[in-house]
């Protein structure tokens, strides 16, 4: 008789320009999902039944993550008692150490635990540079980190105006990817942050940035519809450029249409990072929240 399957929530970070996004792909693929780089590390760990990531949230092509989070059954020979969270750490980012993917922690969770669906929140960061003329314009180590929309200044305090229409619980069907062949998701939301404040650029300390500006747009809520973020950075940066007015971003949300939502607007993948993914304090420690 096998050992009882343990059941762990790991917390994990990714650089995604490489990769089809963080769910896997069939392995013939030319470019694979995170996931599959997860679970071939996963297999290393000799379990009895192969081991499969449950990721908490989806992200596309070129979407980074801070910390994204995953939980996974690791069941061992008979006799082997489950392993210390410390040795799912090592061992991951030990056979991870080829890619650009880190496990930050390990946390032993219950049965019943899933990553998906006891998250209380997903955070999301986006990040925007001013100042840029041209693409070349973008310093070496910001590229796919960061977008530059066209033109050199975005009136921000309208973008903050803006921003505001989009707090609360609404019907959020306008930002929906009118492409989307996902499982349907209800539309209404609740939006408990919408945040766009001036940051810096990687070791801009270090660097002259020839006076360009780096922003972060932060949004949070229990859950998010698919390509909702970049839709809403989209709408929010054309109100920035005067191509929309603040007061059109809540008509766009009384619309709930997706066929509504201005053409040729939606941001791109490249400065989109999932930065946080929250549980109860009952269902993980208190420092797994913040995956420190």
């Amino acid at each position: 008789m096998n050992s009882p399957k343990a059941r762990y929530l790991v917390f994990f970070q990714y650089f995604g320009t490489k990769y089809s996004g963080v769910t896997e792909t069939l392995t013939d693929q030319p470019v694979l999902g995170v996931q599959n780089y997860l679970e071939r590390a996963a297999q290393k760990l000799r379990p009895v039944t192969p081991i499969k990531f449950y990721v908490s949230s989806r992200t596309d092509t070129g979407v980074h993550a801070l910390c994204n989070s995953a939980h996974l059954d690791v069941q061992r020979a008979v006799g082997k008692p489950p392993f210390p969270e410390s040795v799912i750490v090592s061992a991951l980012n030990y056979h991870l150490k080829a890619e650009p993917i880190c496990i930050l922690n390990a946390y032993r969770v219950s049965d019943n635990f899933h990553a998906r669906f006891s998250a209380l929140s997903r955070t999301y960061v986006y990040r925007l540079v001013t100042g840029c003329s041209h693409h070349s314009q973008i310093p070496v180590f910001e590229r796919d980190l960061c977008w530059a929309p066209k033109g050199d200044h975005l009136n921000v305090p309208a973008m903050q105006e803006a921003a505001c229409s989009l707090l609360g619980t609404h019907d959020f069907s306008t930002f929906h990817s009118v492409s989307s062949e996902k499982t349907f998701k209800s539309p209404i939301k609740t939006l408990a942050q919408a945040d766009i404040r001036p940051s810096s650029g990687f070791m801009s300390h270090h660097c002259e940035y020839r006076g360009l500006q780096f922003w972060e747009l932060e949004f949070k809520s229990r859950s998010f519809l698919y390509k909702q973020v970049r839709r809403m950075v989209g709408a929010l940066v054309a109100v920035g450029q005067g191509r929309l007015a603040p007061y059109h971003i809540k008509e766009l949300l009384e619309m709930r249409d997706p066929l509504a939502y201005p053409p040729s607007t939606v941001a791109p993948a490249a400065g989109l990072f999932l930065k946080l993914v929250e549980y109860d304090d009952t269902d993980v420690d208190a420092e797994g929240n913040a995956a420190e």
